[in-house]
């Protein structure tokens, strides 16, 4: 890339990405923009800032005496892909006019697995401590756990171990790499080693993963350790996360968005951003996509092969579909960990409007339909779901049930507002100190009264549910013991969450039952069947379970029907 200057490349490859003449998304190319104006505006009094092109080459004959360690290259010595000569020509070239300080303090790198990420972090750390001319620098690579601080860490010793050129101008001894000339360190540090990060003076700060930290202490630690410096580096390279309420999402991936955005105020000249992602409307399924959030991965055939598999996989068995669209997909996604649903997905199934609600329940009068109940938390939190086919979708109606003697206690272990889900209606407070299933028969009653319904079943999890069952089959009802195990509640529990990925759901949206299913993880065989895990899951998941409960008969009495009705089109099937 750098054979006619690297000034001239950089604007060249600029220029190719805003033409279209190499994927890339539209953040990247936002950020190929903001370089082409930033060579304009150099220098000018409101932008003391210069491209001083031996800056960055030197940075590039740094990464020139290292190997590849892994992958189709290892062994050969390395050149920087070009999104890496973009990435970091831009982070060591740009400097302040007067001072030659580097223009860039934090850098931020947004890209898909595999993308050379460890590779990048371990030629800035040893740059930083070996090569960039600072006296005793200090270099840290960070994360809140022991083991993924490391991982850049161990990543820069090994290709120091194999570089021939440096053999003699380090030492390696108590978890620290030392440059000899300088006294600088790199060291791995830690929340989980108990470091508080005091007395700390950074040169360079070194974060991966940053969507896997839960807080921004480690940032926060660096950040401010770094005042001193006239020119530091904080540089943060991730792929997307599966959390959005952790600081990489609220805080990082916002505000660095918003730098590059054109139409946004917000001006930052000190902070590089690139962000390689799929854009909002792209199909992950098709390859031609795929480049934009893995630059170098699909620069080779063997790595493109390496995404059909995964996504085969993925396609396969959903429990993998999270992992394939935030790591190699790059693409933000609300699922916790082991979690049941993609919370988009469930979004998109929401009912379209009061008017589009009243229209569906006219349409379900004289229906029948599956009454799935959980009673296991009578102190808690108790759920039922009235389950519908009807027009080639799946309708879901869900209510709640709690002790109002513990709703002060619940609100604050539980930080969520049950009191103003039932001044909505979305939750009915019973009397007294637990549940009182008397309220939950009745309303059962009243509903399907009103509403004009026909349960043909109640399917009920026998956990503190005997007497229940008893009494509404005494009512006429006929109830149907759901037992609690992978073997019943595996191919059910796969099939719903199918059907809303599917656009085959509808509900209406109640705020007790998509928090319910945000807080669902399940456990799985060997055999890949899943089940809803209770144990696990931190937060209630009962209405979710009674859906669950009311969809496992749904499944087996629609599917003998079709039997017994050939030709008729049925759900759940």
């Amino acid at each position: 890339m750098c054979d006619m200057g690297l000034r001239k490349a950089l604007i060249n490859y600029s220029e190719d990405v805003l033409a279209g003449k190499i994927i890339a998304c539209q953040k990247h190319k936002w950020a190929c923009a903001r370089f082409l104006n930033d060579l304009m505006r150099a220098g000018n009094e409101d932008f003391p800032f210069v491209f001083d092109e031996q800056k960055a080459l030197d940075f590039f004959e740094w990464a020139r005496l290292f190997k590849h360690s892994k992958g189709v290259l290892a062994g050969q010595k390395i050149e920087l892909h070009e999104i890496q000569a973009f990435i970091f020509g831009n982070i060591y070239g740009w400097a302040h006019k007067d001072t030659g300080h580097r223009r860039f303090k934090k850098g931020y790198w947004q890209v898909g697995r595999k993308n050379a990420k460890s590779q990048s972090l371990a030629l800035v750390a040893t740059y930083e401590a070996m090569a960039y001319g600072q006296q005793e620098a200090e270099v840290y690579t960070a994360a809140t756990k022991s083991d993924q601080s490391k991982i850049i860490w161990k990543m820069a010793r090994s290709m120091l171990n194999n570089c021939p050129e440096l053999k003699g101008k380090y030492k390696i001894a108590y978890g620290e790499i030392v440059h000899l000339k300088s006294s600088s360190v790199i060291r791995p540090l830690s929340k989980e080693d108990r470091k508080t990060g005091d007395g700390l003076d950074p040169q360079c700060g070194i974060i991966d993963e940053y969507h896997a930290h839960e807080t921004t202490e480690i940032y926060d630690i660096l950040d401010s350790g770094m005042i001193s410096r006239p020119s530091p580096l904080l540089m943060i390279i991730t792929t997307a996360g599966f959390d959005l309420a952790k600081p990489c999402y609220t805080v990082e991936y916002k505000y660095v968005s918003d730098i590059l955005d054109p139409d946004n105020s917000i001006e930052d000249d000190e902070y590089f951003v690139m962000i390689n992602e799929l854009d909002k409307d792209d199909d992950f399924t098709d390859e031609r996509v795929w480049p934009k959030a893995n630059p170098i991965v699909c620069s080779y055939d063997k790595g493109i092969e390496n995404l059909r598999g995964k996504l085969r996989a993925a396609l396969n068995a959903p429990e993998k579909m999270r992992n394939f669209l935030t790591k190699n997909m790059n693409k933000w996604v609300q699922q916790r960990e082991s979690g049941y649903m993609r919370m988009d997905k469930w979004a998109a199934c929401k009912v379209g409007g009061k008017e589009e609600l009243e229209r569906i329940r006219e349409e379900l009068r004289g229906k029948e339909c599956f009454c799935g109940v959980d009673l296991t938390a009578k102190i808690d939190l108790a759920s039922v779901a009235f389950e519908f086919s009807h027009g080639g979708k799946y309708i879901i109606f869900s209510h709640s049930f709690m002790p109002e003697a513990s709703l002060a206690e619940k609100m604050q272990k539980d930080k969520v507002r049950y009191d103003l889900w039932a001044q909505q209606g979305w939750l009915t407070l019973t009397e007294g100190d637990v549940v009182d299933q008397n309220f939950i028969k009745a309303y059962i009653k009243k509903r399907a009264e009103e509403e004009d319904w026909i349960v043909k079943e109640i399917d009920y999890d026998p956990y503190n549910a005997t007497q229940f069952a008893t009494d509404m089959m005494a009512d006429g009802f006929q109830a149907v013991e759901i037992r609690q195990g992978i073997k019943t509640l595996g191919e059910p529990t796969k099939n719903f969450r199918d059907q809303v990925y599917a656009g085959n759901v509808i509900h209406e949206g109640g705020p007790v039952l998509t928090w319910a299913v945000g807080n669902a993880v399940t456990r799985q065989d060997h055999n890949d069947n899943i089940m809803l895990d209770k144990a696990k899951s931190t937060q209630r998941i009962d209405p979710i379970a009674a859906v669950i409960n009311a969809h496992t008969r749904a499944m087996v009495v629609l599917k003998k029907s079709r039997y017994e009705n050939e030709g008729e089109e049925l759900a759940f099937l």
